[in-house]
């Protein structure tokens, strides 16, 4: 999307949002997964997406760029992506109704490190040391939380390594999500990403209903209905966020997602965070952050060096 002028604490303050929208999203899919007929993930992801199409069709015509924004020239493009990232968001519901808020948190973090690897993989991206050691250093963070489920194998809780190995399955399906994203913006706007999106995993979670969809009571839809009005105004404020300030500016806050999952994982679910957990997911915060501040200064040298010598 066309970028505007500059207003930093503008683009932070609504990405700050839309991550705690985000996680007020998280809590009541946990709540709806967790009831005594849970939602199954499927059914989740179709209310998720289903109902935040109206926010980002106004969204879009607020900012007049309804037909601009959702013409595409890659439509198998979108179908990749769809289909990977549904599956990354089936694969965290279901992590939700098994672990702790905070901890799935924590987990999700693996993604953007895997992108490291995925993105010189597949897209032959130079990943040089440093980015590979702070690699390194997150997932042993990774290994810190997990060290809990892959060291108790007693059976007071079996769903917890089932847990763990679910949200890892869903960093690694957000890093691949990830690494189509970035070969769809090279040739498409970011409107039409998040619009196809919305409607491929739509459809796919639709066609889930033989798995074991629910007949929801009115409290439980009111829930369903929820998640999806919430997720699209996380989706819309994160988007915005983008067109006031740089990646390298809001970008970081992403991290302030633990903070907002502790509290509400205490204050809602009773859910106190050990100090593996914590300890684990600051290693994994700052390897992320550590690989922000070295591509933004990449980038800024880069910048620098293309700039004509003065006079």
């Amino acid at each position: 999307m066309a970028s505007q002028a500059p207003r930093p604490l503008q683009g932070i303050l609504l990405k700050c949002l839309s991550v705690l929208l985000f996680i007020v999203m998280s809590a009541l899919i946990k709540t709806t997964g967790n009831l005594d007929v849970a939602v199954p993930p499927g059914q989740q992801v179709f209310f998720r997406s289903f109902f935040a199409l109206p926010l980002i069709l106004g969204w879009l015509m607020w900012q007049r760029e309804l037909l601009s924004g959702l013409r595409t020239s890659r439509p198998m493009g979108h179908v990749y992506r769809g289909v990977i990232g549904t599956a990354s968001m089936a694969l965290s519901f279901w992590a939700l109704s098994l672990l702790p808020l905070p901890e799935v948190t924590a987990l999700s973090y693996a993604a953007p490190l895997l992108v490291v690897i995925f993105a010189g993989m597949f897209l032959g991206e130079d990943v040089r040391l440093f980015r590979l050691s702070m690699v390194g250093l997150g997932l042993i963070g990774v290994l810190i939380v997990l060290s809990p489920q892959l060291g108790d194998t007693t059976p007071t809780d079996p769903n917890r390594i089932l847990g763990a190995v679910v949200a890892l399955g869903s960093a690694i399906f957000a890093a691949l999500a990830h690494i189509f994203i970035r070969k769809l913006a090279q040739v498409e706007r970011t409107t039409a990403i998040v619009f196809w999106f919305t409607i491929t995993s739509t459809v796919l979670s639709f066609l889930t209903i033989p798995f074991g969809w629910i007949m929801p009571d009115a409290s439980t839809m009111a829930l369903l209905i929820g998640i999806g009005l919430i997720g699209g105004l996380g989706q819309v404020c994160l988007t915005a966020a983008y067109r006031f300030a740089d990646a390298s500016v809001v970008a970081p806050f992403d991290y302030t997602s633990m903070i907002f999952a502790v509290l509400i994982g205490w204050f809602v679910f009773g859910e106190a965070p050990t100090l593996t957990v914590l300890a684990g997911a600051a290693l994994v915060v700052l390897a992320g952050i550590l690989i922000l501040w070295r591509e933004h200064r990449l980038r800024r040298d880069r910048q620098h060096d293309a700039m004509p010598p003065s006079s």
